[in-house]
């Protein structure tokens, strides 16, 4: 199944539920007035853009609506995908492509596990070398999850018995990316609150050997669970303030009307999407693309 296809599979509620807003909007007619501007701010607002990303949409498509002549609400639907996609930044594509050390933080049960084997196995089988490290070292299933992963994609992991010091981990995971020469270390962070202070400056500890130790680029990756909406917003900041985030991976895409979350993300942070979760199956992480995420988000809106 294509890239499309499996977008459009992965945020059919999103789609489905902002169509039945629109569609409400429509039935009234297809002028473009205010009350047909404003519906359509809200149905975006709905989808969990947030309020400033959806508001910006649509302060720009009226302004393209007068300077184009659009002449009805169709004419907008049609223009609002190619609008949805402005608001990413560039960088999604290749973010992972060259040797790197990759640092997974977020949240517990966002997805930090699962996104790191996944993105393991697809690198493998691109031909790459890659080292695991679990610096998850206070749940003990993230080491035997991770393993399992390892396994799965034939390469070699680090990992230590619960409770060691997670920047230990890191430091023998870089180690042994050079000894073997790995040009993708991927390294699976424990979950934790980012409203939690000591929690956080632990991560920090942790990134902050990271990037003493490297012999490679240093990127550091958000996972959000897109179920968690406005939240996940709030997440992306309160981490990105602590860290300085490089990207962001959007998981669950699948079970939730919030699809929208992204556009929120890389709209109020500037940061690039790496992969978007759009099932459970391996080839359901997928490379990020504006246009077609745009598309499958807003869907096509037939004329009368």
């Amino acid at each position: 199944m294509g890239l499309f296809n499996r977008f459009t599979e992965g945020l059919a509620k999103t789609r489905e539920s902002f169509r039945e807003d629109m569609n409400l909007l429509l039935n009234r007619g297809p002028e473009v007035d205010d009350e047909f501007w404003d519906g359509l701010e809200e149905a975006l607002i709905m989808s969990d853009m947030g309020g400033y990303s959806a508001s910006t949409i649509v302060d720009k498509l009226r302004n393209e609506a007068v300077r184009k002549g659009y002449r009805n609400a169709y004419d907008v639907l049609d223009a609002l995908n190619e609008q949805v996609a402005e608001e990413f930044v560039e960088g999604s594509q290749g973010f992972l492509d060259e040797p790197c050390i990759v640092l997974f933080v977020g949240v517990n049960g966002s997805g930090k596990t699962t996104t790191t084997g996944k993105i393991a196995k697809q690198a493998k089988d691109a031909g790459r070398t890659v080292v695991l490290g679990c610096a998850d070292t206070f749940r003990a299933a993230a080491i035997e999850q991770l393993e399992v992963w390892a396994e799965r994609a034939e390469v070699e992991i680090c990992a230590r018995e619960r409770g060691s010091d997670p920047a230990s981990v890191c430091y023998e995971t870089i180690e042994r990316g050079e000894q073997v020469g790995a040009d993708l270390v991927l390294i699976d962070t424990a979950g934790r609150l980012h409203t939690s202070a000591d929690l956080m400056r632990e991560l920090e500890k942790v990134v902050s050997v990271v990037r003493k130790r490297a012999n490679l680029p240093v990127k550091l990756v958000l996972v959000i669970d897109a179920t968690t909406g406005q939240n996940g917003l709030q997440q992306a900041r309160e981490f990105n303030d602590a860290l300085d985030l490089d990207g962001v991976v959007i998981t669950k895409l699948d079970g939730t009307a919030k699809g929208g979350i992204a556009v929120a993300v890389a709209h109020y942070l500037k940061l690039p999407i790496v992969k978007l979760g759009v099932g459970e199956g391996l080839e359901d992480l997928k490379d990020f693309d504006a246009l077609e995420y745009a598309a499958s988000l807003v869907g096509d809106f037939g004329r009368e």
